[in-house]
């Protein structure tokens, strides 16, 4: 194949990022603008000794699985890349992606793969939002393969909350002519209570008229809007908003990780909780625990009984979570600020702890606690993965069950190899919709102990 070139292809596939899979004369196409099923002429852009990567020109045969009319932007945007096909089929590939990773990768033979928890109406999920603000103040998200801003005026997965915060920022730029001010807002919104927060990071030291602004934000919301913060600075309200779900109260802050899609987060955590099957009095390891989410709703199913140590590298989230398990009259939670794969060996005595003296100094110190073993553990770490380190010290801690929840699973099926090398025994997994129309599927699995 040659760049220029227009070929014929079926979509028999398509990647996380949106592209279909075609194949034409052996070799594999991902053409850009197409579904799973659709007929197409395409223009090649880039060809590679194996495979090549192409454009859409023509839809010459729809797909039967075609999602036609779901967002105006779909072709510009870039966030949903799976947007334009039907939500059943998205959901059957993300199970599949899921079971040939875990196969390939994860060296597992057959493994035992739930069904894919979808959702019921997978529309304005979100409940945190980041807009990208242009030089010239129109506020959007950015335009795939570009840094230009596409001026969203709707968005299907946001909340009409957040959208009416964006639009309101967009008018008052305008309103005070304000070219390259603002860099990005943020929006949090919390279901169960309707608070909101809005966090603008500006270039400028401060902004004009911060009670008009104030007020805008406000108006244009929709929920009550608890919170402004101008970069690092409360401007206007409290430091955090405050959500509830399932009985629980959760304080959030602007770094504070929290999952995005509240629906989705109770039937992730059921699962977990299904898989850790608590009986009360265990010794719980919450490691990337964020605001303390998991932990809190271990304590819950233990009835407060045993002890949960959580460990979380940013700082605010952590001051969070211990005040969340404050706020919900818990005794046997506590939360670590660290990186799990350091904290987590030094409190097992497997290191030394380090921490800074009165003069700023890292030295050698006391743990704050220390674990000689845990029952369970959570893991839930960022898309890159877990350090073996931690994994080591995991494996040191002899839990009798791993419950991991994952974002990605191609560095879940990576653990799991290295786990089941050291005496772990893969079980089976769930996979959990939590960012519908995108290329993203969580997923919950639990390894036992031989």
């Amino acid at each position: 194949m040659e760049k220029g070139q227009v070929v014929e292809l079926y979509i028999e596939d398509m990647s996380s990022d949106g592209n279909g899979i075609g194949r034409t004369d052996g070799q594999v196409v991902f053409a850009d603008g197409c579904v799973i099923g659709d007929t197409v002429r395409a223009r090649i852009t880039k060809a590679k000794k194996n495979y090549a990567f192409a454009d859409c020109i023509e839809i010459t045969e729809p797909s039967p699985f075609r999602n036609e009319g779901f967002c105006q932007f779909s072709g510009d945007c870039g966030g949903c890349p799976l947007g334009d096909l039907r939500y059943e089929k998205q959901l059957e590939m993300k199970e599949g992606w899921v079971r040939e990773k875990l196969t390939r990768l994860g060296g597992l033979e057959d493994p035992l793969i739930r069904p894919i928890i979808g959702m019921d109406e997978p529309l304005r999920y979100r409940n945190k939002a980041v807009f990208a603000v242009s030089e010239t103040g129109d506020v959007g998200f950015v335009r795939k393969k570009s840094h230009q801003v596409v001026d969203c005026q709707d968005c299907r997965i946001q909340t009409e909350a957040a959208m009416g915060v964006a639009d309101a920022l967009y008018q008052y730029l305008h309103a005070f002519k304000l070219k390259g001010a603002v860099k990005n807002l943020m929006v949090r919104t919390a279901p169960g209570t309707g608070e909101m927060m809005a966090v603008i990071n500006t270039s400028k030291k401060d902004l004009p008229d911060l009670e008009t602004l104030a007020g805008m934000l406000d108006e244009g919301s929709g929920y009550r809007l608890e919170s402004i913060y101008i970069n690092d600075r409360c401007i206007a309200g409290r430091k955090t908003i405050l959500e509830e779900t399932d009985g629980l109260k959760f304080e959030i802050s602007p770094e504070s990780f929290y999952q995005v899609n509240s629906e989705q987060m109770l039937k992730l955590y059921g699962k977990a909780m299904e898989y850790a099957d608590l009986k009360g009095g265990e010794t719980v390891l919450d490691l990337y625990c964020g605001v303390g989410t998991i932990g809190i709703f271990a304590a819950k199913e233990m009835k407060d009984s045993g002890r949960v140590i959580g460990i979380e590298s940013v700082k605010p989230a952590v001051i969070d979570a211990n005040r969340n398990s404050v706020i919900n009259g818990l005794v046997s939670t506590r939360y670590l600020a660290g990186k799990a794969e350091e904290v987590l060996p030094a409190i097992m005595g497997l290191k030394p702890f380090m921490g800074y003296n009165e003069v700023n100094e890292l030295v050698e110190k006391e743990p704050p606690l220390k674990v000689d073993h845990a029952d369970v553990v959570f893991l839930d770490p960022p898309r890159a993965g877990c350090e073996e380190e931690l994994l080591s010290a995991v494996v040191q801690a002899a839990p009798d069950r791993i419950v991991y929840v994952s974002c990605d699973p191609a560095t879940l099926a990576r653990d799991i190899k290295y786990l089941t090398g050291q005496g772990y025994e893969f079980k089976e997994a769930t996979p959990v919709d939590m960012f519908p129309h995108t290329g993203h599927v969580e997923c919950v699995t639990l390894m036992t102990r031989n």
